[in-house]
C-alpha cells in the first residue's frame, strides 16, 4: 500500500534570494538532507552546492581544540561526466577539492563560541556544475547557512564571493573565461561588519587596488549574509547550549601564583626556538607536578590556564613596549642569508635562510609531455608551471609520519605557485614546463614566504627569463580592544599566540599573491591597510638582499637542462610525422634520443640534453617533412624493379619513378643490369606530373646526360600493336 504524500514536508520547504553580480542567488533549506543538524541547498546560474552540518551533542573533553571537518566534493556527474580510472566513481580528493576545503574551513572555523569542543562535520559537495561558476565560494556561503538554520552554536553569518578585474572594472563571481581576462584572482570572506578571510592573486595590482578589490567584495558579502539571516529568521531554531567544563574555583590563581613572573621574564629574554620551547615546557612540567595532587586530572584544564598567562606576557610585551619575543621591534625583519646554485646536477637551486627558517629549493625545467592535467569539473586543462613544498617533520625538531602531502603543504605550495606564475615568461617566448620543489629544512616563522623567495632565487639561478623578482612576508597582529600593533615577518609563536596571519608576497611594483587568516571575528579596513603598507616595506628590504645574491637571471642555462628547437612543418604532413599509431615519431625518439612534441598548428619542439641529438632529430623530420624539390638531387633507395624501369623512395614515403630511359645514359636493356633492390643512387626529380607522380633521373647526373630532361619530355612513340587494329592477333576471342 503507498504511502499517502505528506503536504507539511512540502510545506518545510523554505528559501531566500539574493541578487548577486546581476544573477540571481538561492538558499534554500528544507528540502535536503533532512536528518542532517542544519542544511542547505545554494544556486547560482546553474551550479548548484548542497552543504550539511552535523555537530556531536557531547563535547570531545580530551581535546583543547574545537575538532572541525572541512570537506569539499564535486560530483563529476554535475557536469554530465563519468569519472576516469578502473572503478569509475569518485576516489581521494583532487587538489581543487582540498584547497577549496581550505577556502570554506578557514573563514568558518573563527566564528564558532570560545570553548566549543563538540566534534562537528561540514559536508559541502557540488551537485549541479554550468562550467562556468566555481562551487567553492558558493560552498563556503551554503556552510554558512546550514549553521545559521541547524542548533549548532555559530557566532555567524559568513559570506564568501571571487573578485576579478577586467580593463579596471571589478567583478564578483567571474566565469572561468573572464578569469582568464582578469588581472586579479581574490576570493574574500567576510561578516555584515569585516573581512575574515582572503586569498588570491594578482598581476601586481598596488596596496591600494588590493583594498579597493576588499571593499568592493564586501558589499556584496554583506547581501549575502543578509540572506542568510533571513533564512534562520524562517526556520527559527534554538540553538544548544555550550557545555564548558567547570575550572575548580582557585585553580586558576593558583597557577598564576605559581608561575609568578617566570612566563613574563621568559618572553622577555631572547632566546632561539629550542631555548624557548625547553624552558617553556620546563615551566608547564613544574607546575603540573605541584598541581597534581591537590587537582588530579585536570591536567588539560592547568594546561589551558599555563597557555592563557603565557599568551598575555607575549601580547602585553608587545602592546606596551613595542618588543618582541626575539627582540625585535614591530616592523624588524630577522637577518637573511641567500646562496645560489649549491646543488650541482640540478637545472636551478638556492637555500633561502631567514633567521630560523630555511628553504632548500629547486628548479627543474621540462617539456610539454610534463606538463600537468587537471581532472574536475572545470574544462580540460594543463598546467606548465607547477610548486611543490614539503615539510618533513624534522625541521620542526619532531618525529612524524612521511607520506602524501598533507592539506597544509598542498595550501602553502598553492600560495607560493600563486606569487611566482604571473612573473614567469610566456610559453612562446620560454616553451619549459618549470616545477619549483620547496622542502623546508627548518621554520619558525612564515616557511610558504621562504618558499616564494627561494623559488624566485631558484629560477633566476636555472635562467628563466623571469620578468621581476618575487619575495613573500608574514605580517602578525595583536589586538587588545583598540590597542593594536602589526608585527613584520612574524615568528611561530606570534602566529600561534597572535591574531592574524597575513602573508604577501610581489615583486618592486605590486602584488602577486596574498593569503590572509584571522583568529579573531573580523579586522577593520584602516587595519588592513596598515598591514599591506608595513608588508611592502618589509618586501622591499628582502628584494635588496636577494638582488645582492642574484641580481638578474642566468643568461645561460644548466648543462644538463633540456635544449629546446621549434620548427614548423605543414599541418598536412603532421599525421605522416605522427604515423599510424604514432609509429613515426616512436621510431624517431628511439633513433635520435630527443623528445618530440607536435602541436595542432604543426609547430614541432624538439627537446634534447645534447646538440647532437637534437640536430640528428630536426633533420631527421625535415628530411620525413620535405617536399619534393623539381630540380633537386636526392639520394634515393630503390624500393621496386620493373621491366620499365625502377621505383625509388627519394623521401621517407615519398616513392618516383626512374624510366629505364633515365637509368643510364648509354641504352638498358635490363633494369637490373644497373640497379639491384636496396641500392642507392643519386637522382634529380625532373619533373611533377598533374597526378602528382614524381619523374626522376640518374642519368641526368652522368657525364653525357645533359640532354636527359629533352628526353624525357619528348613524346615517346606508340608502338603499333601485332594485329594492326590494336590486339594481339585477329583470332577472335572465346566469350
Amino acid at each position: 500500500m503507498a504511502v499517502p504524500f505528506n503536504r507539511l514536508e512540502l510545506e518545510m520547504k523554505v528559501s531566500t534570494e539574493v541578487t548577486l553580480g546581476g544573477k540571481m542567488f538561492t538558499y534554500e533549506t528544507g528540502q535536503f538532507a533532512k536528518q542532517a543538524d542544519g542544511s542547505v541547498m545554494v544556486r547560482y546560474a546553474d551550479t548548484m552546492v548542497l552543504a550539511t552540518v552535523v555537530s556531536m551533542r557531547e563535547p570531545d573533553e580530551e581535546r583543547d581544540f574545537f575538532p572541525l571537518q572541512v570537506e569539499f566534493r564535486e560530483k563529476t556527474s554535475a557536469a554530465g561526466k563519468i569519472p576516469g580510472g578502473f572503478f569509475k566513481r569518485e576516489g581521494r580528493p583532487t587538489e581543487k577539492e582540498i584547497l577549496s576545503s581550505r577556502l570554506i574551513d578557514r573563514p568558518i572555523r573563527p566564528m564558532f563560541p570560545e570553548g566549543y569542543r563538540n566534534e562537528t562535520q561540514i559536508l559541502v559537495t557540488v551537485y549541479s556544475s554550468d562550467m562556468q561558476h566555481d562551487g567553492d565560494v558558493l560552498g563556503a556561503c551554503a556552510a554558512s547557512a546550514a549553521l545559521m538554520v541547524s542548533d549548532i552554536p555559530f557566532d555567524g553569518p559568513i559570506a564568501e564571493v571571487r573578485v576579478g578585474r577586467i580593463n579596471g572594472q571589478f567583478l564578483i563571481n567571474p566565469t572561468h573565461e573572464q578569469l582568464n581576462q582578469s588581472d586579479c584572482d581574490i576570493t574574500v570572506a567576510g561578516t555584515m561588519d569585516s573581512i575574515v578571510m582572503v586569498e588570491g592573486g594578482s598581476l601586481e595590482l598596488t596596496e591600494s587596488e588590493v583594498l579597493d578589490a576588499l571593499k568592493f567584495a564586501h558589499e556584496e558579502i554583506r547581501n549575502l549574509c543578509k540572506g542568510q539571516v533571513e533564512l534562520a529568521k524562517i526556520v527559527r531554531k534554538e540553538k544548544r547550549e555550550i557545555m564548558i567544563p567547570e575550572i575548580p574555583s582557585g585553580l586558576e590563581d593558583e597557577v598564576r601564583s605559581l608561575t609568578g613572573s617566570r612566563l613574563k621574564e621568559l618572553s622577555q629574554t631572547v632566546l632561539t626556538k629550542e631555548e624557548r620551547n625547553s624552558a617553556t615546557r620546563k615551566v608547564y612540567e613544574e607546575i603540573q607536578t605541584a598541581l597534581a595532587e591537590k587537582y588530579p586530572e585536570k591536567q588539560k584544564v592547568i594546561e589551558n590556564a599555563i597557555h592563557e598567562i603565557e599568551k598575555d606576557a607575549m601580547r602585553s610585551m608587545i602592546l606596551d613596549q613595542g618588543k618582541r619575543l626575539d627582540g625585535r621591534s614591530l616592523t624588524d625583519i630577522r637577518s637573511i642569508f641567500c646562496e645560489t646554485g649549491l646543488l650541482p646536477r640540478t637545472h636551478g637551486s638556492s637555500l633561502f635562510t631567514r633567521g630560523e627558517t630555511q628553504s632548500l629549493t629547486t628548479a627543474t625545467l621540462g617539456t610539454k609531455m610534463d606538463e600537468q592535467i587537471l581532472d574536475g569539473l572545470i574544462p580540460d586543462a594543463t598546467k606548465r608551471f607547477m610548486l611543490h613544498y614539503n615539510f618533513p617533520p624534522f625541521s620542526v625538531g619532531e618525529v612524524g609520519r612521511v607520506g602524501s602531502p598533507g592539506r597544509r603543504e598542498i595550501g602553502h605550495g598553492n600560495l607560493a605557485e600563486r606569487a611566482l606564475v604571473e612573473m614567469t615568461p610566456a610559453e612562446s617566448e620560454f616553451p619549459y614546463t618549470i616545477r619549483i620543489v620547496s622542502d623546508i629544512l627548518e621554520s619558525n616563522g612564515s616557511s610558504s614566504m621562504a618558499t616564494v623567495c627561494a623559488g624566485s632565487l631558484a629560477l633566476f639561478d636555472a635562467g628563466v627569463p623571469m620578468k621581476k623578482a618575487v619575495a613573500g612576508i608574514a605580517m602578525g597582529l595583536v589586538k587588545e580592544g583598540d590597542r593594536v600593533a602589526i608585527l613584520s615577518d612574524i615568528l611561530g609563536n606570534e602566529d600561534h599566540l597572535g591574531d592574524m596571519d597575513f602573508k604577501v608576497a610581489g615583486t618592486r611594483d605590486g602584488i602577486t599573491a596574498f593569503q590572509m587568516d584571522i583568529k579573531i571575528k573580523g579586522i577593520s579596513f584602516a587595519v588592513m591597510e596598515q598591514a599591506l603598507a608595513q608588508a611592502k616595506e618589509g618586501r622591499m628590504k628582502i628584494l635588496e638582499i636577494m638582488d645582492a645574491t642574484i641580481p638578474e637571471p642566468r643568461q645561460v642555462l644548466s648543462p644538463y637542462a633540456p635544449r629546446l628547437q621549434t620548427i614548423r612543418i605543414p599541418v598536412d604532413m603532421i599525421g605522416l610525422l605522427i604515423g599510424p599509431g604514432g609509429k613515426n615519431i616512436r621510431q624517431l625518439v628511439k633513433d635520435t634520443g630527443a623528445e618530440i612534441n607536435v602541436e595542432d598548428d604543426g609547430t614541432v619542439t624538439i627537446a634534447a640534453v645534447g646538440d647532437e641529438s637534437a640536430q640528428k632529430a630536426i633533420a631527421a623530420i625535415e628530411r620525413l617533412t620535405e617536399l619534393p624539390e623539381v630540380g633537386k638531387t636526392y639520394l634515393a633507395t630503390v624500393k621496386r624493379i620493373m621491366d620499365f624501369g625502377a621505383f625509388v623512395e627519394i623521401l621517407p614515403g615519398k616513392e618516383g619513378l626512374v624510366h629505364i630511359s633515365q637509368l643510364d645514359v648509354n641504352r638498358v636493356a635490363k633494369v637490373d643490369d644497373i640497379v639491384k633492390l636496396g641500392d642507392q643512387i643519386e637522382v634529380k626529380l625532373m619533373k611533377i606530373d598533374e597526378e602528382g607522380r614524381l619523374n626522376l633521373s640518374r642519368k641526368a647526373l652522368l657525364a653525357g646526360g645533359e640532354n636527359a630532361e629533352e628526353e624525357m619530355n619528348r613524346p615517346r612513340e606508340r608502338r603499333p600493336r601485332r594485329d594492326g587494329r590494336g590486339g594481339r592477333d585477329s583470332r577472335p576471342r572465346r566469350h
